[in-house]
């Protein structure tokens, strides 16, 4: 199964970060935030991703093509254009990246992937939110409803105090601050299964995926909901963010459901012979022609 992952809006409402770099590539914890959804993905048993990239998309595709570089011990051989790998500590993860444009709504850029994607269920999501989601108990909830698609009902946390007010009373008759569970409603979080069904409810770029679509699907019954009452945070602004980075760096964030890395140790030293172990021949940077779409 893929999962289709959103990165491709300009985040405007966290401008601080999203000037220079696209949102899904804001930083917890030193990785960014597209990666921490990767992994609660492949804890679950999803390794295979498809990500519509579109404002500063080419920051994304820099970022997987220097992964397993960044992630390996290796020694370069200068004259003859070789790399030797000794040990790799990249993810196990084929990341297509598919430009989807600048000003595509989000039901385009999904329906941009369309021939990405296998004729069966897949996962889909934004890239810009965590959670501790089961993904394997929302696939099966959604395998059980039959439906063409499914999404996480989640509560948002209240920020601010909530009161009711009729249109005749000016007098606030009962006040509650910062409002949590049963107190909230419930809203969209994100984290799909869909059905390729799907596709037939999206006309074109100018598609907004949570507009036309998603009230075609339910008021055609074809929409269910997965109650997931535990944690579910969009880093949404600046504030969203700087919660986050506290939460990881205490070591308490609830998203990081995969286990702990094992350490890294020592790799062995590069042959002073000329073993021709394992070489990977070079290709000059200018040689290389970029793609519309990116599989690694």
């Amino acid at each position: 199964m893929k999962a289709v992952i959103l990165a491709g809006g300009y985040g405007t409402r966290i401008s601080e970060e999203s000037g220079i770099r696209p949102k899904p590539m804001v930083e917890i914890g030193g990785k960014p935030i597209l990666w921490h959804i990767m992994k609660i993905y492949a804890h679950h048993g999803i390794t295979d991703f498809v990500v519509c990239c579109g404002y500063k998309g080419h920051m994304i595709k820099q970022y997987f093509a220097d992964y397993f570089l960044q992630n390996s011990d290796v020694t370069f051989r200068m004259d003859r254009q070789e790399m030797h790998v000794h040990c790799n500590h990249a993810e196990p993860w084929t990341v297509t990246l598919v430009d989807t444009g600048l000003e595509t709504l989000t039901g385009g850029r999904l329906r941009r992937v369309r021939e990405y994607l296998n004729e069966g269920t897949f996962c889909l999501t934004y890239g810009d939110g965590v959670s501790d989601i089961d993904i394997r108990a929302s696939i099966r909830h959604h395998q059980q409803q039959g439906a063409l698609a499914t999404l996480t009902a989640v509560r948002q946390p209240g920020r601010f105090g909530v009161f009711n007010l009729s249109t005749a009373d000016t007098r606030v008759h009962n006040f509650m601050e910062k409002p949590e569970g049963g107190e909230t409603p419930w809203i969209n979080g994100g984290f799909f299964v869909l059905e390729p069904g799907i596709f037939d409810y999206i006309d074109g770029d100018e598609t907004v995926w949570e507009k036309g679509p998603l009230e075609r699907l339910a008021a055609e019954g074809q929409l269910t909901a997965y109650r997931h009452s535990g944690f579910w945070q969009p880093m949404d602004t600046l504030r969203d963010r700087t919660m986050l980075e506290e939460l990881w760096q205490t070591g308490s964030a609830p998203w990081k459901v995969w286990p702990a890395a094992p350490p890294r140790t020592a790799a062995p030293h590069a042959p002073a012979t000329d073993d021709p172990a394992r070489p990977t021949r070079l290709q000059p940077a200018h040689l290389v022609t970029p793609t519309p779409a990116l599989t690694l």
